[in-house]
């Protein structure tokens, strides 16, 4: 039996030179693996220029030795076996199997990683294995993936022939003595230690005792935009560097005296002379409706982007840009995660997702509050729709443990008409059947929905492809429908007898692919719109200061009076004395916006100061030239707090 080869000539050669050879062969690889990933996301890379990428390329080398020979450990330890039989046909056919494997693997995710990044605009780590068992029945869309992006499949066949016909190119043979004699097994044990201390150094990207092994921050040293550092590392070294990390561990960065002074998440904690009326005397009974729209960065919204093409740009959202008129909309809102899983704590519960999202994390059987916990105890009804089918992205498991009280997926929607064939019920028909069942519960009621439809395979109902036809981003025409579904929930809610007496709250989950090189950095990417609406339209005006997705629940909670103490990240947009700050995670170190400037923080330390302002693309690291101690501890102490109560079970009130 024989892996594909073009010839079966093999030139013999020394073992170790053929050994250099083969590993120079799969670096060669994911050099070139860099070079298509850049090519295929050049929009996403805006700020790039020959020199920068040659520095990438050159960073990207110590990247790829360390995934190559972590990968590679067990081949070396088989290939240098001080034993003569390893020259057997036989067993050099098992040694080209297990490299094939093994590298094979590692190509394919790097390659995939190619459009996948822009779905996440971060490379795969190993959460991705969490995610796909938290998931109970996406498996569809990953054939849909590679039926739509055939020639990712094809680049990664074309990568594992030419790796296969590469390695057979040269045959080992033994090296210095001949192999029959007691002296090779002597050379051969020395040569594994060799290429053993060689293989340690390059695993941990350097020689020094002092030097920490590499991690993904490190590829900020090639790059003059943090952006750019996907581009530095591949997608094994990523999902290595991650694998089996703990998320959530207890940290002494400031005092624990000092530390709640600084910040604190618990909500409502009145000193006894302060404390409020009874719980329920002046408590709003209004409902709440909370919309959670796929992947609808703050980009594609109109109203939200009036200097974009010299105030020329009209968005996709006509109907959301007629709603903003009518609402209180905060125009500098930021999402806490890239993923769909990342939202729903974030909105729902007011935990961002840092490091890790929650619900794949060690940490998910934390007990936890929410807008549906919370608001049951005050006599609300609580429900979640999501029309995809039940089990997708584990959504009913996290809303059951966040307290809500139903779950209405695609089982509970009834039938298949209106069903895409991948991802859910079409936006419009849900949406109509999210107004109806609510017309059915008693007030007060809370819900929460989530859409589907802007999501890959980037399709719409055949009926409306005339209307929404192929644009810049073939994300673009979903917006257009999801808007117009939302347009039609909004024109028959108005007519039901609850309508005036509900807060609503739209938001994204996440941002996607952009289309303006304004929304390429690290911080735009996580912008998305946040937007409440009274049904009596009470509620009006445009708010430019900092808000985040976790700001959602102690917002709401503010709006309806309610005074008992809870736990939330987060702070209420509604109360002009709340701190305004965002802290998200998107490339291995806690991302925090303050005023003007975005700071970075990792491994117990502050790595990089921007003004997000005058440097909107962040190239130019103040840190070293500027002073923020007030900020810098505010950052850490958040950082404490959370990683504190995550590990220590510390995200409810004990009673």
């Amino acid at each position: 039996m024989k892996l594909y080869s073009f010839s079966n000539k093999k030139i013999p050669a020394n073992e170790y030179l053929v050994m250099v050879y083969r590993f120079s062969i799969v670096m060669l690889l994911y050099s070139i693996g860099r070079i298509i990933f850049y090519l295929f996301n050049t929009s996403l890379f805006p700020n790039i220029s020959f020199s920068s990428f040659l520095q990438i390329m050159r960073g990207g080398v110590m990247f790829d030795t360390s995934a190559v020979l972590y990968l590679n450990v067990l081949y070396f330890v088989f290939y240098l076996l001080p034993f003569p039989f390893k020259f057997n046909n036989g067993y050099q056919l098992f040694l080209k199997w297990l490299f094939m494997v093994i590298n094979g693997i590692g190509l394919a995710f790097n390659h995939i990683d190619i459009i996948y990044y822009r779905f996440i605009l971060k490379r795969t780590t190993a959460s991705v294995f969490d995610i796909v068992g938290y998931d109970a029945g996406n498996y569809k869309l990953v054939f849909r993936f590679f039926y739509d992006f055939w020639y990712i499949a094809l680049i990664v066949l074309v990568t594992i022939l030419l790796l296969s016909y590469l390695y057979s190119v040269f045959t080992p043979r033994p090296s210095v003595v001949k192999v029959r004699s007691w002296k090779y097994g002597i050379v051969s044990l020395c040569g594994l230690l060799v290429v053993a201390y060689l293989s340690v150094i390059g695993m941990r990207g350097g020689y020094m005792p002092s030097t920490r092994p590499i991690n993904m921050n490190n590829a900020g040293k090639y790059v003059n935009s943090t952006r750019d550092m996907s581009l530095v590392t591949n997608t094994p070294f990523c999902i290595i560097r991650t694998w089996g990390k703990k998320a959530f561990l207890v940290m002494d960065l400031l005092p624990e005296d000092e530390l709640k002074k600084i910040y604190s998440p618990v909500r409502n904690e009145f000193p006894p002379s302060e404390l409020p009326s009874p719980s329920g005397e002046g408590l709003k009974k209004d409902n709440v409706v909370v919309i959670i729209l796929e992947s609808f960065s703050r980009e594609f919204v109109g109203s939200l982007n009036k200097d974009l093409k010299n105030g020329q740009y009209k968005g996709y959202t006509p109907f959301l840009d007629s709603l903003i008129t009518r609402s209180l909309v905060f125009s500098n809102a930021f999402a806490n995660g890239r993923k769909s899983i990342d939202a729903i704590p974030s909105v729902t519960a007011s935990i961002p997702a840092l490091v890790l999202p929650y619900v794949i994390s060690e940490r998910s059987g934390n007990r936890i509050n929410s807008l549906a916990s919370v608001l049951n105890g005050e006599g609300y009804q609580t429900s979640f729709f999501h029309g995809a089918p039940n089990g997708s992205m584990g959504f009913d498991a996290f809303t059951k443990i966040a307290g809500y009280q139903r779950y209405f997926g695609k089982n509970e929607y009834g039938h298949d008409d209106g069903f895409d064939g991948v991802w859910g019920i079409w936006d419009e028909p849900f949406f109509q059947f999210f107004a109806d069942e609510m017309n059915k519960m008693k007030e007060p009621f809370m819900t929460t929905i989530f859409s589907v439809s802007s999501h890959h395979p980037f399709v719409v109902p055949k009926q409306y492809q005339k209307q929404f036809p192929e644009e810049d981003i073939p994300l673009q025409k979903c917006i257009r429908y999801t808007d117009m579904a939302l347009r039609e929930f909004f024109e028959k809610s108005s007519k039901m007898p609850w309508f005036k007496n509900t807060l609503f709250v739209i938001t994204a989950d996440h941002c996607s692919e952009s289309d303006f090189k304004e929304y390429k950095t690290n911080v735009m990417e996580h912008a998305v719109p946040l937007i409440f609406y009274k049904g009596d339209n009470s509620l009006s005006g445009v708010d430019t200061s900092l808000a985040e997705q976790i700001d959602i629940m102690p917002s709401i909670l503010g709006y309806l009076n309610y005074s008992k103490p809870y736990v939330a990240f987060g702070n209420n947009l509604f109360d002009p004395k709340s701190p305004r700050f965002v802290i998200n995670y998107p490339e291995e170190a806690y991302q925090f916006l303050y005023g003007d400037f975005v700071f970075y923080f990792s491994e117990g330390k502050v790595s990089g100061i921007f003004n997000r302002k005058d440097d909107p693309y962040l190239l130019h690291n103040l840190l070293g030239k500027v002073q923020f101690p007030e900020q810098e501890k505010l950052l850490m102490a958040i950082v404490q707090q959370f990683n504190n109560r995550m590990a220590q079970d510390h995200l409810v009130i004990e009673k």
